[in-house]
């Protein structure tokens, strides 16, 4: 067929003419951490569109003929980040180019509003081990010149990653050659400004898909890949609904809750949006009620769905009232981390906390749907990739040390949003999947996917469910090598296999001693009151999933609680 030559998109056109085209006067502008490979992959970028390079720091340094530690020495940070904005601003004024700024401009809310104005803003996104690994090659970081620079690092990256997040597009900044990641952004920037063009069917990546084939017909699909939720509202109306409640929390909301709205809106849907606080706090009989209430307020039936939009505490609350409202409407859910897409989406288990304990009200209700967008993963903080990561190796620990073997290999692909992210999702969902088909409502096996809750689920407690000392992930990595620890104590687990997961978990930046927590773990007796709160207690017995090595764990009922509480001394003690 012949196009004409009206076309938007004349056959063949390049990439490259079309990025040209497509950015008008505006500029590319590279966005990030120090060490994220902004000017080196800016470099190659410019080149290959035919445009200037030019790096912010760089033209600071020329114009002030001082280094940028110099500056920061003289001058104060205050002093140099307000010279860096008039310096961005200049250099967008002369654009197009390919500008690299540095790792602090994109935390001014003036520079933001400048590049906004004048420029596509890219994220360049790489976990801490290739960060350090970058940064390391140079010693002339004014702000790593402190005595832990990795701690620094990282505290970095819990302040600067939620900012970061709010640029227009996001891309990894893989331990891959730079050629390959400037790749990544052409392909990101072509799909930002053309999103209509032609492309090769192997551009975009199929998604995954994993079967939940329960009985009496209530079986789901989990389909894992990037770009899911635009699909969310034709998936919705496939399922027959006219209306759907989104449930969100309020960080959430303002990255995806427009998006996912105006999906279900195009699909023919009426839909509204009820927003939660953040955090753990949210799981709650206050905010279930007000959840319910606005469920209702926005007369969602038995026909219709609710939406679960965020991570686990999103998804429990979300699904508990769907299993309530109206004696149970249909939901679909929405995983926007690590944690929720590998582990809390599926299964069908719902609730919220009680001052007594965690989960402790609550439903079975199955969804209808799980979309697993692993690109919403991009705009994870490295603290919440950290969380996630535990219940993965909790897969390979449980029943398959095969998994585990992989995990100790490609960890960092699943960090740095690599083909193994998304493999390890499928992997985990698959092994939960066959799990929950066997034994739907935890009455045997299922228990097994608890290992390390009863000791991480009694230390969130202790905390107050307070996410700024300790998420539920964390909780769960030092659970892990507790019942490793317990195990081998007991001499059930070999010493060896005990070390090997605590290592691997550190080495992935999680806790795994008691002495971690924040605030303290409180004592002995502490956490054997909270323990006895754990849903798998009966007649007042403790139960355990402990293992006889990695891939090798068990139910382990009726644990005699002094050898709990020696063992939880001797930890304490360290």
């Amino acid at each position: 067929m012949t196009v004409p030559e009206t076309s938007a998109f004349p056959p063949g056109e390049p990439i490259e003419a079309r990025l040209r085209r497509g950015l008008g006067a505006r500029s590319i502008v590279l966005v990030g951490l120090m060490g994220a490979g902004k000017s080196t992959v800016g470099r190659r970028l410019a080149s290959r569109l035919g445009l200037m390079f030019k790096d912010a720091d760089h033209e600071i340094e020329a114009a002030a003929k001082l280094t940028i530690a110099d500056i920061f020495a003289i001058y104060g940070e205050a002093s140099f980040r307000e010279g860096e904005e008039r310096v961005i601003a200049r250099l967008l004024r002369e654009g197009p180019m390919v500008l690299a700024t540095g790792g602090g401009a994109f935390m001014r809310e003036a520079t933001r509003a400048r590049i906004a104005e004048g420029g596509i803003s890219v994220w360049l996104k790489a976990d801490l081990e290739v960060l350090m690994r970058r940064v390391r090659k140079r010693n002339t970081r004014p702000l790593l010149q402190t005595e832990d620079p990795e701690a620094t690092m990282r505290a970095l990256m819990e302040v600067r990653h939620p900012i970061y997040a709010g640029a227009d597009l996001t891309v990894l900044s893989r331990d891959v050659s730079h050629d390959r990641v400037m790749q990544d952004v052409m392909e990101a920037l072509d799909l930002h400004m053309n999103p209509s063009a032609p492309r090769p069917s192997s551009a975009m990546s199929q998604p995954m898909r994993v079967n939940v084939p329960l009985n009496q017909g209530r079986d789901y699909d989990i389909r894992i890949g990037r770009g899911l939720l635009d699909e969310i509202g034709i998936e919705a109306r496939d399922l027959g609904a006219r209306a759907a409640g989104i449930v969100t929390d309020e960080t959430v909301a303002g990255l995806y809750g427009e998006r996912v709205k105006a999906s279900l809106e195009a699909a023919g849907l009426r839909c509204g949006l009820i927003m939660v606080p953040p955090g753990e706090a949210s799981k709650s009989y206050a905010e279930f009620a007000r959840v319910c209430d606005g469920l209702l307020s926005q007369k969602i039936e038995r026909g219709d769905l609710v939406v679960a939009l965020g991570g686990g505490v999103v998804g429990d609350l979300a699904g508990f009232a769907a299993a309530s409202l109206r004696r149970g409407v249909r939901f679909i859910q929405a995983p926007t981390t690590l944690l929720s897409q590998v582990d809390s989406s599926v299964g069908g288990k719902t609730g919220i906390n009680s001052p007594l304990g965690k989960n402790l009200i609550g439903a079975f209700h199955q969804p209808r749907l799980v979309l697993a967008d692993t690109a919403t993963l991009d705009t994870l903080s490295e603290r919440e990739m950290r969380a996630g990561y535990a219940e993965v190796a909790k897969y390979g620990l449980i029943g398959d040390s095969d998994f585990f073997e992989w995990c100790e290999a490609h960890w960092s692909g699943i960090f740095s949003g690599g083909p193994e992210r998304d493999e390890a999702v499928a992997r985990c969902c698959r092994s939960k999947a066959g799990v929950v088909v066997r034994d739907e409502r935890e009455d045997g096996e299922r228990a097994l996917l608890n290992l390390g809750h009863t000791f991480g689920h009694a230390l969130e407690r202790l905390t107050a469910y307070d996410s700024a000392r300790l998420v539920h992930g964390e909780g769960v990595a030092i659970g892990l090598a507790l019942a490793f620890r317990f195990s081998a104590r007991l001499g059930l687990c070999p010493g060896q296999d005990a070390g090997r997961v605590a290592n691997h978990l550190a080495l992935a930046g999680l806790p795994t001693r008691l002495q971690q927590v924040p605030g303290g773990a409180g004592d002995p007796d502490a956490l054997l009151d909270a323990m006895a709160q754990d849903k798998k207690v009966r007649d007042g017995r403790l139960t355990f999933i402990l293992a006889r090595g990695i891939g090798q764990s068990f139910i382990a009922p009726d644990i005699d609680g002094a050898e709990v509480r020696a063992f939880l001394e001797d930890e304490l003690r360290g």
